[in-house]
């Protein structure tokens, strides 16, 4: 195992298509458009190892991975990529590209409407899929407002869909009762006066029996 050198940590800055710097964009209250896998991804990270023969570099404690505007932060992290550090060290790290990284421990996806929280995430920049597994949780604000819970969350970045589990791979780690998707969604809340229903009639008194 071998520590990361500062010239490394330079050219070490995870970029989709290749390595460099870029700034996340400000979440607005529109709707989310469609993620641009190719944006760079800046990061930051407590301590990193860079293992360049395996094309690993390890990123450990406080994770955090940003990509326009998703955010992706957890424990700990690995990208794997092609190329070789030493060869783009002096150039920016052009040389590289990322292609895939794992995040363990805590793992929380954030876009603009919604939250995604995994104990396992994959971010397969080749395919443009985002896994999480294990007790997944995903909050969605905004029309589409609502919780939902299950073992495997898989967010596809080319048609901007999310597709919710119930069991993770091998059955562990579902959130759902019984390997089942379950949550809450919010209802939109109405004024009974203004519900443009009418109250229900009482009902007729019965009739008084006649007396003798």
């Amino acid at each position: 195992m071998k520590l990361a050198r500062p010239s490394m940590l330079a050219a070490l800055a995870l970029v989709a298509g290749g390595f460099g710097y870029a700034h996340a964009q400000q979440a607005t209250k529109q709707p989310a458009a469609k993620h641009d896998s190719n944006a760079p991804i800046d990061w930051d990270a407590d301590r990193m190892e860079v293992h360049d023969r395996d094309h690993r570099a390890i990123l450990v404690g406080n994770v955090r991975a940003v990509q326009q505007d998703m955010t992706l932060t957890s424990d700990r992290a690995t990208a794997n990529y092609t190329g070789s550090v030493g060869d783009s060290a002096g150039s920016g790290g052009g040389n590289l590209q990322l292609h895939r990284l794992d995040a363990n421990g805590h793992v929380v996806v954030t876009r603009p409407t919604e939250v995604a929280r995994g104990e396992y995430g994959i971010y397969d920049l080749d395919k443009r899929l985002i896994t999480l597994i294990g007790n997944v949780t995903l909050d969605r604000s905004g029309p589409n407002a609502g919780t939902v819970r299950g073992g495997r969350l898989v967010i596809n970045l080319n048609t901007n869909q999310a597709n919710m589990d119930g069991s993770a791979v091998g059955g562990n780690g579902s959130a759902g009762a019984g390997g089942r998707v379950s949550g809450r969604f919010s209802v939109p809340q109405r004024d009974n006066k203004d519900s443009g229903t009418t109250p229900a009639a009482k009902p007729a008194a019965a009739p008084k029996p006649a007396q003798s």
